[in-house]
């Protein structure tokens, strides 16, 4: 069964791919402009806006687009994909194949953490920003409030949410459109304004920008980086969106996009030099507009920019959140393909989770200038893990002097922004490490909640005794469901069962399984399939095998599917069973009362067994916390029947006890002084081997004393 998209898994250079591209992956970077001058101006405090401070930060600006999105992301990281695809969940995909130790694991986990948790910022700072330029525009600057720009920001936000569900795939060369008009608007105002003040080119020195940053002219010290990575936030979005446009859409793009960002910073720039007191006063951006018509088509813009650009960015958290869902570092969710387009999926449980976190950080922060205050942190620890990958991929492409050489030269860059943003913690980037660490904590927690259920951490201790408590060989199983199956006496419970299992050995089942076969109620079947489905680095594969042990009634399945595809067991399974049959090696089931031309799949029932933990369990301390954990988020979360394509089928969840700890019996005696309740002269009735208690009445008794003292009575009479 493989793939259909094997040879397209790149989209090709074309001006429609191109114009998705400038929609899909520039909408963050695209936005910095909105925020990124204006915080610099809030930093300055009452510093001087003069020619060396202006100059300066923009020279900052300028070296550092340079350095991480064209050198880092665009030149370097567009080149380390995994069969099209990027961002630190597929690099470490594709380090995993060699090798991937737990300082790999815990990188790449605390990389996609910070991730998700700027995913919640983002939406938040882009239209918050947009919408305040309203106050740029003097004729309706009493009515838009602080509180009314919050309510607006709210409704839109929530909005942009609620529509998820309806896709928007078809939009994709729409918003391309829209983004290009806005990059062009910006890059024609500030080129318009910057020949207002030619000098403003001195920026491009870069020794301008190192002076600045170590002068008494520049107020936020070396926290001034932290403004100045806010114009490079969007470079892991362009990584991260490769495999929806294409790296060569990229590089066909990007270098329009540089120069509308570069023409922009540069013209609100030299807007601050001519008009330094009136920059205190109103965003820079808004504020080199001429003309209040202008100004209403810029907050219009800007605010339909920002709407795209958290768009795109909600889209690749889902994106993302089924990929660590694929790799057992989250709960698998319900999906949703809300259009035909395969890559656009739509996850209800991560929308809502999104959504409420959004609303709840616009209430906490109130205004975009506070908001830009708290952004940043945590995607300066993503970008920091992401070249920790990427030195590691250079060295084992024995690149081994330029991996040495980009790990330690980006590592310095990137831990300045860093340092410096740390700056940021107290004025809200505590919010985004606080998510940070909850998710790190679920998906660390989630990750090895899963290697102990599987007995990874038995194989590693080499623990075959209790090992052999959770899987059941060959040599037992099949005898047993042999008998089972030829036994005409059993009702079928179905013709066909199927087990969903995570284990991926072939010379074995869970024990789980096993006892759910034979215990209550008996699933007497014509077939049975053990499947596993194993996520592949290969992002759109589809493939399986199948062994059958030398029976024509028990499979065991092993279902291959890429990293992007859909989990759909059922209609894979029926596809595979068709092929079985046509082999030779299922017997077809067929069944009189079929509607239509019967298929001969028979009846098929799916059992979904789910573990419990033991009240008293043997393992470690932090593997039993893991495993908590696990299970109360999966409760939280809801059934993973759906994640497998499962929901209209009622399967049946069974609940098996695992690492049940032997408890020492050893004490345990026959009492023959039976408790209140129980006496053995009493003793009526013996029923299935066990004693019956026969509860004394008073009332017997006083009959009996009475009876006896009759018949003394009537013996002397």
């Amino acid at each position: 069964m493989n793939s259909p998209k094997g040879d397209t898994k790149s989209p090709k250079v074309s001006f429609a791919m191109s114009l998705i591209a400038i929609g899909v992956v520039y909408g963050d970077i695209g936005t910095s402009p909105l925020y990124t001058i204006q915080t610099f101006v809030a930093g300055q405090g009452d510093g001087r806006l003069d020619y060396f401070s202006v100059c300066g930060f923009l020279s900052l600006i300028f070296w550092s687009i340079f350095l991480v999105v064209t050198l880092k992301y665009v030149i370097l990281a567009l080149r380390m994909d995994n069969h099209g695809e990027g961002g630190i969940f597929a690099l470490f995909q594709l380090l995993k194949r060699k090798r991937a130790g737990w300082l790999l694991l815990a990188v790449a986990m605390i990389g996609g953490a910070t991730f998700f948790a700027d995913s919640v910022l983002t939406p938040a700072v882009s239209i918050s920003s947009a919408v305040g330029g309203l106050t740029a525009i003097s004729a309706v600057r009493p009515f838009f409030t602080p509180t009314v720009i919050l309510v607006i920001t709210l409704v839109i936000i929530f909005i942009l949410f609620a529509i998820q569900g309806l896709g928007t795939s078809s939009l994709g060369s729409v918003f391309g459109v829209l983004i290009s008009i806005w990059f062009l608007f910006i890059a024609v105002f500030g080129a318009m304004n910057m020949a207002g003040n030619w000098s403003i080119l001195g920026a491009l020195n870069p020794w301008l920008g190192i002076h600045f940053m170590f002068t008494t002219s520049n107020k936020a010290g070396l926290a001034i980086l932290g403004t100045v990575f806010l114009a490079t936030t969007g470079g892991e979005a362009i990584y991260s969106d490769m495999g929806h446009v294409g790296r060569g859409n990229i590089y066909s793009t990007w270098p329009f996009v540089n120069l509308a960002l570069v023409l922009c910073y540069f013209g609100q720039g030299a807007w601050v030099l001519n008009h330094p007191l009136a920059a205190r006063a109103v965003n820079p951006f808004f504020g080199m507009m001429p003309g209040q018509a202008l100004k209403w088509v810029a907050v219009i813009l800007s605010v339909v920019a920002g709407i795209i650009a958290s768009q795109a960015l909600i889209s690749g958290a889902f994106s993302s959140i089924s990929t660590a869902a694929r790799i057992n570092w989250m709960p698998r969710l319900r999906l949703r393909y809300p259009s035909s387009t395969m890559g656009q999926i739509y996850i209800p449980a991560a929308n809502a989770t999104l959504c409420l976190a959004t609303e709840c950080t616009l209430l906490i922060f109130q205004t975009s200038a506070h908001l830009a205050s708290a952004y940043g942190l945590a995607l300066t620890i993503t970008m920091l893990m992401n070249t920790l990958l990427m030195g590691v991929w250079m060295w084992r492409k024995r690149q081994k002097a330029w991996a040495v050489i980009f790990t330690v030269a980006f590592t310095v860059v990137q831990g300045m922004f860093f340092i410096s943003s740390c700056s940021k913690f107290l004025s809200g980037g505590w919010y985004t490490a606080l998510i940070s660490v909850l998710l790190l904590i679920m998906m660390a927690s989630w990750a090895e909640g899963t290697r102990v259920e599987r007995g990874d951490n038995l194989k590693e201790k080499n623990d075959s005794s209790k090992l052999s408590r959770l899987y059941v060989y060959p040599s037992l199983f099949l005898p047993a469901i042999d008998r089972l199956h030829s036994d005409t006496s059993q009702p079928y419970w179905a013709d066909n069962v199927v087990y969903l299992t995570s284990d991926e050995k072939g010379n074995r089942i869970e024990r789980g399984i096993y006892d759910s076969i034979f215990f209550p109620p008996v699933k007497h079947a014509g077939a049975y399939f053990i499947v596993s489905v194993r996520t592949t680095h290969d992002p759109y594969r589809q493939a399986y095998r199948v062994d059958s042990y030398g029976t024509d009634y028990f499979f065991r399945v092993f279902l291959e599917l890429g990293f992007k595809e859909n989990p759909d067991v059922p209609r894979y399974l029926d596809k595979i069973r068709k092929e079985l049959i046509a082999s030779g090696e299922l017997a077809p089931q067929y069944h009189s009362w079929t509607l239509g031309e019967d298929s001969g799949l028979g009846t098929t029932r799916y059992v979904l067994i789910k573990k419990k933990f033991a009240p008293s369990s043997s393992l470690p301390v932090l593997s039993t916390i893991a495993l908590r954990i696990k299970y109360s988020l999966r409760r939280i979360m809801g059934d993973p029947a759906y994640w497998f394509g499962l929901g209209s089928y009622n399967p049946i969840i069974e609940y098996r006890t695992i690492y049940r700890k032997e408890e020492d019996l050893t004490g345990l005696v026959r009492d023959y002084d039976f408790p209140k309740g129980y006496k053995t002269n009493t003793i009526q009735k013996i029923n299935s081997g066990r004693l019956q208690p026969v509860k004394p009445k008073r009332e017997v008794k006083s009959k009996a004393h009475s009876t006896e003292e009759f018949g003394s009575k009537e013996s002397a009479d």
